[in-house]
């Protein structure tokens, strides 16, 4: 998901998206401990595309004071 794509989307379907993401990012840890996780970049993936959605959230916030 692209920067412009997060910053199309509305707070509610941002944290539902960024609570997506988390369940995601937990399951390919569990995938990795179980020995199940063929692409490790999906790890890295994941975690990048949280910390856009929340360096978003955290800028939306400071526009609001």
């Amino acid at each position: 998901m692209k920067v412009s794509e997060i910053r199309a989307l509305r707070p509610e379907e941002m944290a539902k998206q960024l609570e997506e993401a988390s369940r995601e990012l937990f399951n390919l840890r569990f995938r990795l401990a179980t020995r199940q996780l063929v692409n490790h970049r999906e790890i890295r993936m994941v975690k990048k595309k949280i910390a856009r959605m929340k360096t978003i959230i955290w800028e939306r916030e400071l526009a609001k004071k």
